[in-house]
């Protein structure tokens, strides 16, 4: 069995001075902080949607490309809840015993690097591929989703430093991949059941 890491070493007490700034912070930036923490992911999903929707009027290998950015998120969402299992860190509210915004989470629910980072960070840079205008407003929230979740005390700041270069590392590669063979791809999903997916 592998002994879980600490991560105290690294930054611990930048993280532990985010952290009492938090504490010390006037209530509403708290609030919206922990909102945006919690549900800010949704935000995500509705600039995919809206990139699909807009791509979809485009023609159909701009709606493939759209339609790859999801796939590419759950993919990098796989690979980095692998690397959770092998780090296995435990999460610095646990093992700095401080007190967070957010409930801690139970033990086994590992750290390094943050999902929430690494989603984040995969879709705009997926998006950027079909909207430079949503991969830009997409950029900005997944860096305010990584400061967030340092902010409610969930991760160590390497955490989500990590989170962010895995998914912008693993989105860029897949769609940049994705561009080399757009129009086969469409052809091939025009012709089935999928067709309604691609054109308006």
């Amino acid at each position: 069995m592998l002994v879980a890491f600490q991560g105290s070493s690294i930054d611990g007490e930048a993280y532990t001075d985010v952290v009492d700034s938090a504490r010390h912070a006037p209530g509403w930036l708290d609030s919206a902080v922990s909102a945006w923490s919690t549900y800010g992911l949704v935000v995500f999903a509705v600039l995919m949607l809206v990139g699909w929707w807009r791509a979809r009027r485009v023609g159909a290998e701009a709606a493939v490309t759209a339609l790859a950015v999801p796939v590419v998120v759950v993919a990098a969402y796989g690979i980095d809840s692998l690397l959770k299992s092998a780090v296995r860190e435990i999460r610095p509210c646990r093992s700095l015993g401080v007190t967070t915004l957010e409930a801690c989470p139970a033990p086994g629910d590992w750290s390094f690097p943050s999902n929430h980072a690494t989603i984040a960070a995969a879709a705009a840079i997926a998006l950027f591929f079909v909207s430079r205008r949503l991969g830009a407003a997409a950029a900005l929230a997944a860096l305010a989703m990584a400061v967030s979740r340092v902010w409610v005390g969930a991760h160590y700041p390497h955490d989500v430093v990590a989170g962010m270069a895995v998914g912008a590392l693993l989105a860029l590669g897949a769609m940049a991949l994705l561009k080399r063979w757009p129009e086969p791809l469409a052809r091939r999903l025009t012709a089935t059941r999928l067709r309604p997916l691609l054109v308006s």
